[in-house]
């Protein structure tokens, strides 16, 4: 089963009953949505983490990436995700590239990307569109999987929710 439960109503004590953790899209940026960054701290040694948006530009920050504002917002954007890592589990058995569905205005700096996370993706303009921590069971997608515009979210699910089982 699973629960839904807000950015800021966390029941941290409750966090070892779940096999894994999807952070959401949401409006804004990491330090603006409740607890999402204290959330991430607490998690990301014990369970895996699927950031989707806002959850893989928080799980980023984390790490020590930083984020910058796009000239213009992508919102209902359609975007050809290409793969520039062939070792990231969320794309295994899938197309290369893939059409996405994107609703952001912020990306992350490639500049200051941690090593122990690896990007898997890219857009045209050579954003970040995924990636995946070296040793942990955790990974980003800037994109939106569960968008009509997007091809294979299924299968980027399917291939997360593998890993928690």
């Amino acid at each position: 089963g699973y629960d839904i439960v807000r950015n800021d109503k966390i029941d941290f004590s409750g966090l070892g009953d779940y096999g894994g953790i999807l952070l959401s899209p949401g409006p804004g940026i990491p330090a603006e949505a409740g607890e999402l960054l204290k959330l991430i701290e607490f998690c990301k040694y014990t369970h895996p983490i699927l950031g989707i948006c806002l959850g893989h530009q928080a799980i980023a920050e984390t790490f020590g990436a930083s984020l910058y504002n796009l000239s213009r917002p992508l919102h209902g954007h359609r975007s050809v995700l290409k793969k520039v890592d062939e070792h990231d589990p969320l794309f295994e058995d899938l197309a290369d590239p893939i059409q996405v569905g994107r609703y952001h205005s912020w990306v992350i700096d490639p500049e200051t990307m941690p090593g122990e996370l690896i990007t898997s993706s890219i857009d045209e303009q050579g954003h970040i569109m995924s990636f995946y921590h070296t040793e942990l069971p955790i990974h980003g997608i800037q994109f939106h999987p569960e968008s009509y515009i997007s091809d294979c979210g299924s299968g980027i699910i399917r291939n997360w929710l593998k890993m928690v089982r």
